[in-house]
């Protein structure tokens, strides 16, 4: 079974927003991960819902892309 399959749906929801509002501000991987203070490639796994991100994570996210927490959810 793949990680993407046992994803919860939050978490593919919160991915799915997370990729959406990166992409809407123009915004690469790198420039997020440099943006937020972290790694691009835990960022990704975050979008496909292959992590489970704590919420102090989100919350540097979502600064890094300039939204309130909440837009993400």
């Amino acid at each position: 079974m793949t990680a993407k399959a046992d994803a919860s749906p939050a978490r593919l929801t919160f991915g799915k927003k997370l990729r959406a509002a990166r992409r809407a501000k123009d915004m690469t991987l790198e420039d997020l991960a440099e943006a937020s203070g972290m790694n691009w490639s835990y960022i990704s796994q975050v979008e496909s819902g292959h992590r489970n991100i704590a919420v102090d994570n989100m919350w540097k996210l979502a600064q890094g892309l300039g939204v309130e927490l909440k837009e993400l959810l």
